[in-house]
């Protein structure tokens, strides 16, 4: 198909250039059929010089040369494609002469210095080809890098927002099942209250980690219906202070970002702190600029690799790409309690 294309462009760039040359002859001396034979002669050869320049091109890759080297060609291979064309048409006219099949009209300019002038003719022709193909297949590379690239980044994203349903998902919800089937027969209304929180915590996993963003007052409901299941587990050991600014309600945020912050702090904090303790979320907006700060009871070291690198370091990359400019997240150590905060843009 795309021969088939090309081939039909060829013919009506050269089909052309014989029609416009044959016109501008006759403006200042007769035509007659040997000198409509040669300039159809002359167009078919320009069309095999010109396919000749792209076969040589793609056979020594010149497209995967240097600019330099690239250029060079752009600029010396033309002439000598063209010297070539004017050779054959020269072979052409004198055995056609010789023969008695061709006639030209008296005054019909000839000699050395008239190849020469049709020579740097055909020079042009095939530079203009030559630079117009060269530019259109380096325009199709950079678009298809562009889409390769772009490609790759969704298929990253997809991949990261895997990672982080893989990581999140399995982290308590054996320990949900399991303390639920225990409260069955405890608390039958409890056990019921229990089960769908759980369902609404996979459900906004599952329907809203693909997006770029949602509203923070469903990632507040899901962290707390999440909260409620782990407070099944830890029971009194856990207990969370909620300090959330109602302006910052309206605000949107990276999907599962708040959960992955409370889920740290419990998994980190809370698990390995001998009776437990308060997590602490505090939700502040000013401007356009929303703040979320998570602190736990518990010791941590800069470049420990106690498991919690992988879920701050996805975090870090989703704030980059979707938190707004001067997003970022920084943790803090002091008083016995680790502190994430997390900051994005808001105005959008």
């Amino acid at each position: 198909m795309q021969t088939r294309r090309r081939a039909v462009w060829q013919a009506v760039l050269w089909g052309s250039y014989v029609a416009v040359s044959l016109a501008m002859v006759s403006s200042f001396q007769p035509l007659n059929g040997s000198l409509a034979f040669v300039m159809v002669c002359l167009g078919l050869l320009l069309w095999a010089a010109s396919e000749g320049l792209r076969a040589l091109a793609l056979w020594q890759r010149w497209l995967d040369r240097s600019p330099r080297s690239l250029l060079f060609c752009v600029v010396v291979m033309p002439p000598v494609f063209a010297a070539l064309v004017q050779l054959a048409l020269l072979v052409i006219n004198k055995t056609g002469l010789a023969l008695g099949w061709l006639s030209f009209p008296p005054g019909t300019p000839r000699g050395w210095g008239v190849l020469a002038g049709y020579t740097a003719n055909t020079s042009i022709m095939l530079w203009l080809w030559l630079t117009a193909w060269v530019g259109t297949q380096l325009l199709t590379r950079w678009r298809q890098g562009e889409i390769a690239k772009w490609q790759a980044e969704a298929a990253a994203r997809a991949l990261e927002l895997q990672v982080l349903r893989a990581q999140i998902n399995p982290h308590f919800l054996f320990n949900a099942l399991n303390n639920l089937r225990a409260l069955i027969n405890e608390d039958p209304a409890r056990a019921r209250e229990m089960l769908s929180r759980l369902s609404n915590t996979l459900r906004h996993t599952l329907m809203h980690s693909a997006k770029e963003r949602v509203p923070l007052a469903d990632e507040l409901a899901v962290v707390r219906d999440y909260v409620a299941l782990e407070q099944l587990h830890h029971e009194e050991r856990l207990r969370v202070d909620w300090q959330v600014d109602p302006a910052a309600t309206a605000a949107s945020v990276p999907p599962m970002l708040l959960q992955l912050l409370v889920e740290n702090a419990i998994k980190h904090g809370i698990a390995r702190t001998a009776g437990g303790g308060v997590v602490e979320v505090v939700i502040r907006r000013q401007g356009a600029t929303l703040t979320v700060a998570v602190s736990n009871p518990g010791p941590w070291a800069p470049g420990t690799s106690d498991g919690t690198g992988l879920g701050l370091a996805h975090l870090r990359e989703r704030l980059e790409r979707a938190g707004g400019q001067g997003a970022g997240c920084r943790i803090d150590a002091e008083g016995g309690r680790v502190t994430v905060t997390v900051t994005l843009d808001v105005s959008a």
